[in-house]
């Protein structure tokens, strides 16, 4: 028996637009995806992991690396073995199927981060429908780095308002989201400054908007660290957010107390 089914949420983008009529690599972090997953299965949940078209996450080249465990070695060969061997991480389901089958049975859902979710999970009407069933019910919604954006799948129009943030219409972006559910919530997402750091050494290039900015105009209430790449975890009722890679650990945390929580 296990405490209830956590719904993992992937993305499926492979590539992303930047500047000048360009694409850049991504993926999901692999810290940011296996960290969570394995502490989550430690207390006793069940994964389902699903993503758009129901294939299996690729993971950013830039993740795969000892760099984002601390350097160890052992942690990361752990990770990559869970990523790649674990039935958790090896059944995905599609987004429809998932929906189809009722999202009452889960008692939660979490959104690993990486680049890939600012390219189809933001603008996913599938993404809105299961975020507006877990808020509506005040189940833990946890999302982390990159993955806060896809909270713009709640918008009415996710794609209007993800087309006036790359045109830097953010007075259209904000009228696009004014029924948006999580308006005046406290959340966090990747900073401007982190992602430059990724622009420069990963990228190469520029995003066409940074994602503060971004959940500011859908009429969130961002608060990222002055310090770059400093773990950050914001909760506002049922919404658990992180902002960067190493907020990994501490989100965890905070999804396994909310889930329990709800149990007690």
């Amino acid at each position: 028996m296990t405490k209830g089914k956590v719904l993992v949420i992937g993305s499926n983008a492979t590539r992303i637009e930047v500047q000048g009529n360009k694409w850049g690599a991504t993926g999901q972090y692999l810290n940011e995806t296996v960290v969570p997953a394995m502490a989550l299965e430690a207390a006793g949940y069940e994964l389902v992991l699903a993503t758009p078209n129901g294939e299996k996450p690729t993971i950013d080249a830039a993740s795969d690396a000892p760099a984002h465990f601390d350097n160890d070695e052992s942690a990361y060969r752990a990770a990559r073995d869970y990523y790649d061997n674990s039935p958790a991480m090896n059944a995905p389901r599609t987004l429809s199927s998932v929906i189809d089958d009722g999202l009452d049975r889960f008692a939660g859902v979490f959104f690993p981060g990486g680049q890939a979710p600012v390219v189809d999970l933001m603008q996913d009407a599938e993404v809105g429908e299961i975020l507006r069933h877990f808020h509506d019910a005040g189940k833990p919604t946890a999302l982390l780095c990159h993955g806060p954006i896809a909270l713009a799948a709640a918008i009415d129009d996710p794609r209007a308002f993800r087309a006036a943030l790359i045109a830097g219409a953010d007075d259209k972006a904000s009228e696009w989201a004014k029924n948006w559910p999580y308006a005046g919530y406290r959340m966090t997402i990747f900073s401007a400054s982190e992602e430059k750091v990724v622009e420069d050494h990963i990228l190469h290039a520029r995003m066409y908007f940074d994602m503060p900015r971004a959940l500011a105009a859908a009429g969130g209430r961002v608060e990222t660290t002055p310090v770059d790449f400093a773990p950050n975890v914001v909760i506002d009722r049922e919404l658990i957010t992180g902002q960067n890679p190493r907020s990994d650990h501490p989100i965890a945390a905070a999804l396994v107390q909310a889930l329990d929580a709800r149990q007690a």
